[in-house]
């Protein structure tokens, strides 16, 4: 067993017993790195008293099935087959979107970002899973109401996302389920992942879905919601082994070498994963501290003060809640599965993912960022290391640095630092050891070990021919990080 798996297999064991599994009958719970699970926890009974939930049991994703369905538009988009700023009815004729009575045009990446105009729907959606095509094509024929102009504000539209898996049928020939298993199951080797149940056999281990209405004292079975028309935005079921591996395939578009290039560019994964319709962060939300949050492609993208970027998507459904995220710099992630929509599943899963990347310091690759950034970061933490002032350093750093604030005042605001956390300590892992976050190559934030605490350093650079730094701070670490 590694560090890293007993790190896991700790937080999850910790995180399962703070949180309140009663409101489900099983669930199961999965730690992931960019090689697939590396620690997965389960808990109950998933389909009767006889039962025992374990990794390899299938559940229900719901709404996580939206990931799959973007990645196969984009697949589609990148062949010059579907276009994105095309209006939806040049592949999916008779839609009609209205404001104030007056019809709109609303892309294909409106509807894939969230920001059609539509109103969020999921009460209604979560029931309409099993309509036909016919059914909702005469919803759109009839005319559906928007809240919004197209591309103004976020609304979490199934009904929307529904549409693009009519346009990837219209150009593509085949279901939309077809060509999700075509184009990313199989050639990634989800083979426990399909859209249908009966597809997995008698004696396969699947979770049957419950409800609770007394806060987890009793449940009730609830059926499977049908597949039709909604199946692309939340039919899918998979165990953890799958969606770990989904998440990893994403996130490796961020790495050096990323995984499957054939199968999608990195730079289309990339595209998925980055905020295109922001929304307000509302109420706190457990086990997070958020600067950011939005709508990126089939995905939810949060910037967090502590960790940087988190990749994320829920799901829930009469009977079921998921969730999966992952730290984009690292590729570590959490999956959590549970067979009643009460549990909390993005609680339980952003718990795991925050512990884990506590005690694992998950460190953003140096690759990602620029050399020039790696280098500046580097001539910083050997000058506070060494004492030496910072106009020692200033070949790297812009004019502004030291006109912005004096050297004088940092060389001050340095001293009431270290009075704090105590002389920094001789020792230090090597910088790639201790990097913190980096947003985008031309920044970095890293820390330095001290007797009574930690240093908390950030770079950013200025994107000339030859890059200087343009803002220097150190700080003493809170206790977010």
């Amino acid at each position: 067993m590694t560090a890293f798996t007993g790190a896991a297999e700790r937080s999850l064991e910790a995180a399962f017993e703070a949180h309140d599994l009663g409101l489900a009958p099983a669930a199961v719970a999965a730690v992931f790195d960019r090689d697939g699970v590396v620690a997965w926890k389960a808990a109950g009974a998933p389909s009767g008293p006889a039962s025992t939930a374990d990794r390899g049991t299938v559940f229900r994703v719901a709404s996580m099935s939206t990931s799959f369905l973007a990645a196969a538009a984009l697949s589609l988009r990148d062949e010059g087959l579907l276009d994105f700023d095309a209006p939806l009815d040049a592949c999916v004729p008779g839609v009609r979107l209205l404001l104030d009575g007056e019809e709109r045009r609303v892309t294909i990446r409106q509807l894939l970002t969230n920001c059609s105009g539509l109103p969020e729907d999921n009460a209604w959606g979560d029931r309409r899973l099993g309509d036909s095509r016919q059914a909702i094509a005469g919803l759109g024929r009839a005319g559906l109401r928007l809240t919004a102009e197209p591309g103004e504000t976020y609304q979490y539209s199934n009904l929307g996302m529904s549409f693009v898996g009519r346009a990837v049928e219209a150009v593509t020939g085949e279901t939309v389920e077809a060509v999700v298993a075509e184009r990313l199951l199989r050639p990634l080797g989800l083979d426990r992942t399909r859209y249908v149940a009966q597809e997995y056999g008698a004696g396969s281990a699947l979770a049957l879905g419950y409800r609770t209405f007394d806060d987890g004292r009793s449940f009730q079975e609830e059926p499977y919601v049908g597949h039709g028309a909604l199946a692309c935005i939340g039919g899918l079921f998979s165990t953890v082994d799958d969606i770990a591996t989904w998440a990893a395939f994403l996130a490796s578009g961020f790495s050096a070498e990323p995984l499957r290039p054939e199968v999608l560019a990195a730079a289309t994964r990339r595209e998925m994963q980055r905020i295109h319709t922001p929304f307000g962060i509302g109420e706190a939300r457990p086990h997070r501290d958020l600067e950011a949050i939005g709508y990126g492609v089939g995905l939810t993208v949060e910037h967090d003060r502590r960790f940087g970027r988190v990749v994320q998507h829920s799901g829930s459904l009469p009977g079921f809640c998921s969730h999966m995220r992952w730290h984009r710099a690292s590729g570590i992630g959490a999956v959590v599965f549970a067979n009643s929509e009460g549990l909390g599943a993005e609680s339980l899963a952003a718990r795991v993912l925050s512990e884990v990347l506590a005690g694992h310091e998950a460190s953003p690759p140096l690759e990602t960022v620029w050399p020039e950034t790696a280098a500046a970061a580097e001539r910083v933490d050997a000058a506070l290391r060494a004492g030496l002032p910072v106009e020692r350093i200033a070949d790297v750093l812009a004019e502004n640095v030291l006109q912005d604030e004096p050297a004088a005042v940092r060389r001050r605001r340095l001293g009431e630092a270290l009075e704090r956390t105590g002389p920094v300590r001789v020792e230090q892992a090597p910088l790639s050891g201790r990097a913190v976050s980096s947003a985008d190559p031309a920044e970095l934030r890293w820390a330095v070990e001290c007797e009574r605490g930690r240093l908390v350093c950030d770079v950013r650079l200025i994107g000339l021919h030859e890059p200087l730094v343009q803002q220097l701070a150190v700080a003493v670490e809170d206790p977010r990080g």
